[in-house]
C-alpha cells in the first residue's frame, strides 16, 4: 500500500499545507491555515491568483506540471484542492510524496456525471431518472420511447460543467438529438426535470480516523444555474428530511472512505422526495456562512481533516443568509459603477468578503456577503434589503 493514502497525524501547526488551485476557496483556505499556524503553498498558473495573492509561496504553473508538482508534494505534509477540475491525475501524482485529501479517486468520481450517479445509486441514495448517453452511435442505439421516458429533461455533459455550463434543456427526442449534436458528441446525461419544491445541500467534514462532522442543512436559490442566496437552517425543511439528507450525504462520504470537506447537494420534489442533485470534493459556496455562523468554519474543516487533527464543532450560532457577489454587481448596464460598499457596511447584519480578483466580469464570482442576526427572519430580511440595494435578482 502506498504509505501517504492514509494521514500522518497530527500534522502540526508550523507545516507547509498544500493546495492545488487559485481561486476563492483556496484563498479562504489560505486564511483559515495561516490563523492555526500552518503555512501554505498554492500551485496556480496564474500570477494574480486569488490564493496565490495571499500565500505564502505561489508556485505558478499548470495543475500538470510534474516538476511543479513534485516541488509541492516534497514542500507540503499533506495536499488539498479547492476545486473538482484539477486533473485527478495530478492529485494521483502528489500522493506518491505526500498525503493528499481529498484522494484522487473520490475527486474522479465527481469531474463525471456518470460515474458519479452510479456510485450515489450504488449507495443507495435515489437521484433523478437518467439516461446515459457516452457517444452518437449509443444515442442511436437508445429507443425513442426510452429517451421519452427521461422528458422534459436537461441534457447536461458527463464532464467539466458547473455553475449551469454545459446544460441544456430539451422538451422531445427531435431536441435531445439536436442538443446533443450541439456538444459535439461527448458523453452526457439526459436527466428528466422534476417537479422541485427547494434546493438543500449539506455540508459535512471526514477524518482519516472516519469520524464526521456534520453542519446544519442549508436551503439554496439559484439564479442562471448559479447559487445566488443561501439560508441557514433551512426554513422549509422539517426535521425529518433535515435527518434524511444529512444521513445521505454521510453514507455517501463513508463509500467513499472521503476524508476532507465534502458537500452533497439535494433537490426536494413537491411531494416531499429527496433526491441527489450532485456532489463537490471540496469547501462549497453554499458553506461560506460557516466563517460567520458557526463555531468552525468549512475552511477550518479542511485544515483539520487533511492534517488529521480533531474535527471541529459544527454548531451554528447565529441564523444566518448569504448573497453570491457576482461581477455584474459593478456594472449598471454596460457602464461600470462601484457598489455602494459604505451603505453594505452600515448594515448591521453584513459582513462583506471580496476575493481580491482584478477584473469583474459578468457571471464573474468576486465574493459574498454574509448576514448574520439573532433571528433568521432578521437575517433573511437584511440579505432580501440588501440584495434590492445591489439589484441582484433571487428570481
Amino acid at each position: 500500500m502506498n504509505p501517504h493514502n492514509s494521514p500522518v497525524s497530527p500534522i502540526l501547526p508550523g507545516a507547509w499545507l498544500g493546495m492545488v488551485g487559485g481561486g476563492q476557496l483556496g484563498r479562504m483556505f489560505c486564511f483559515a491555515a495561516q490563523s492555526m499556524g500552518y503555512r501554505v503553498a498554492v500551485l496556480d498558473p496564474d500570477e494574480s491568483s486569488p490564493a496565490g495573492a495571499v500565500a505564502d509561496r505561489h508556485i505558478r504553473a499548470s495543475y500538470d506540471d510534474k516538476a511543479a508538482l513534485t516541488e509541492l508534494g516534497r514542500l507540503c505534509a499533506a495536499v488539498s484542492t479547492e476545486f473538482e477540475n484539477v486533473p485527478a491525475a495530478s492529485l494521483e501524482f502528489l500522493a506518491n510524496c505526500t498525503f493528499v485529501s481529498p484522494a484522487a479517486q473520490c475527486v474522479a468520481i465527481a469531474q463525471d456525471r456518470v460515474a458519479e450517479k452510479r456510485f450515489i445509486c450504488d449507495a443507495g441514495v435515489p437521484v433523478a431518472p437518467h439516461v446515459v448517453i457516452e457517444s452518437p452511435d449509443a444515442l442511436a442505439a437508445i429507443p425513442d420511447e426510452k429517451i421519452a421516458a427521461v422528458l422534459p429533461g436537461i441534457l447536461k455533459t458527463a464532464r467539466l460543467g458547473y455553475d449551469g455550463k454545459g446544460q441544456i434543456r430539451v422538451r422531445n427526442v427531435d431536441e435531445v438529438r439536436t442538443a446533443y449534436a450541439s456538444l459535439s458528441g461527448v458523453p452526457c446525461v439526459l436527466e428528466k426535470r422534476m417537479p422541485l419544491k427547494f434546493e438543500v445541500s449539506v455540508l459535512i467534514a471526514r477524518g482519516g480516523d472516519g469520524k464526521s462532522a456534520v453542519f446544519p442543512l442549508a436551503q439554496n436559490v439559484h439564479v442562471n444555474g448559479i447559487l445566488a442566496k443561501t439560508v441557514v437552517p433551512a426554513p422549509d425543511a422539517p426535521a425529518s428530511l433535515v435527518a434524511q439528507a444529512q444521513d445521505a450525504a454521510l453514507t455517501i462520504a463513508a463509500k467513499l472512505g472521503y476524508i476532507g470537506v465534502l458537500c452533497v447537494e439535494f433537490f426536494i420534489l413537491e411531494d416531499g422526495t429527496l433526491i441527489a442533485n450532485e456532489m463537490a470534493p471540496r469547501p462549497h459556496n453554499s458553506g461560506h456562512y460557516t466563517v460567520d455562523a458557526c463555531a468552525t468554519s468549512q475552511f477550518e474543516q479542511q485544515v483539520r481533516a487533511m492534517t488529521g487533527m480533531p474535527l471541529g464543532d459544527t454548531r451554528q450560532h447565529s441564523p444566518a443568509a448569504m448573497l453570491n457577489l457576482l461581477g455584474d454587481v459593478w456594472f449598471d448596464g454596460k457602464k461600470a459603477r462601484t457598489p455602494p460598499w459604505t451603505e453594505v457596511a452600515a448594515m448591521p447584519a453584513a459582513r462583506l468578503h471580496l476575493y481580491g480578483k482584478e477584473e469583474a466580469r459578468a457571471g464573474r464570482k468576486m465574493g459574498h456577503i454574509n448576514f448574520t442576526a439573532a433571528t433568521l427572519e432578521e437575517a433573511r430580511t437584511a440579505a432580501r434589503d440588501c440584495a434590492r440595494m445591489l439589484h441582484i435578482p433571487l428570481d
